[in-house]
């Protein structure tokens, strides 16, 4: 279904880029995850309360009492939200498109492996670097809580909160791979890819601020990701993740047939 060559040489050009984005993640989840107190909590409310509508817009508005409903707040909000999304935009963008609007892509052709096959195999590239960055965060996080506060059993509930992150990631992922099949040009591949997920990021956090707002949830698929509720066991909320990952998958085959079927100039 993939190509061994080829996706062993698109993991060690973007060895780099994932080299980046985990430092970044590093310093921000060591950083974050050490600050909590639950000493400081009143601190933190009338901070939250200062700043209420821009805390609520990021999603640090949650319950700051216990040291996994601190992290949703302060790092599920943005932090991993983000972070992982930059990277799926910036290589969704170079595993297809780019090469298509440099004409490089002749030289993939003009192997003996199918469409398809380049098409799976620069997914599985695409999937497998948001799969590690995701894996990257839970054991460091893991890490993290076993160092600082070894009174604090949350491996269960983090895991499960990550595995719904890492759905979520996955279908952003497929927009941007999506894009990337069905434009030739990088500029649209890139703006349409970014366009959407940023977009809808965006609409999330008007709606984060709540009264007549709330409403735009609906226009959202980040609706279908709340740490908050992940963590209290609603229903509907540990069960949402789902629909994002179906979605992934749908999106990901309708890539695999426009790049197989379309026509470029190379």
């Amino acid at each position: 279904m993939i190509n061994k060559t080829l996706y062993f040489r698109e993991i060690k050009s973007s060895l780099k880029l994932i080299v980046i984005f985990i430092a970044i993640l590093t310093l921000y989840v060591t950083m974050i995850t050490g600050m909590y107190n639950p000493e400081m909590e009143e601190v933190l409310k009338e901070f939250t309360e200062l700043f209420s509508e821009m805390m609520a817009a990021f999603g640090m508005n949650g319950n700051t009492a216990t040291l996994l409903g601190f992290m949703s707040s302060y790092l599920y909000g943005m932090i991993l939200l983000i972070f992982p999304m930059v990277y799926a935009i910036i290589m969704a963008n170079g595993l297809i498109a780019k090469y298509v609007d440099r004409g490089s892509m002749s030289a993939l052709m003009a192997a003996p492996v199918k469409r398809k096959t380049i098409a799976f195999t620069q997914m599985a590239v695409l999937y497998s670097g948001i799969f590690f960055l995701i894996l990257y965060v839970t054991v460091l996080q893991l890490i993290c809580c076993k160092i600082m506060y070894p009174q604090e059993n949350i491996a269960s509930d983090l895991i499960y909160l990550n595995l719904s992150l890492l759905f979520l990631q996955l279908f952003m992922a497929s927009i941007c791979f999506l894009s990337s099949c069905i434009f030739n040009d990088t500029k649209y591949s890139l703006g349409v890819g970014a366009g959407v997920n940023v977009l809808m990021y965006v609409l999330q956090m008007i709606a984060n601020m709540g009264g007549n707002l709330e409403k735009i949830k609906y226009t959202t698929y980040f609706t279908l990701f709340s740490p908050e509720k992940i963590i209290a066991g609603d229903s509907f909320s540990v069960y949402a993740p789902f629909i994002l990952l179906a979605g992934c998958i749908i999106l990901s085959a309708a890539s695999v047939i426009i790049f197989t079927k379309k026509d470029m100039n190379i």
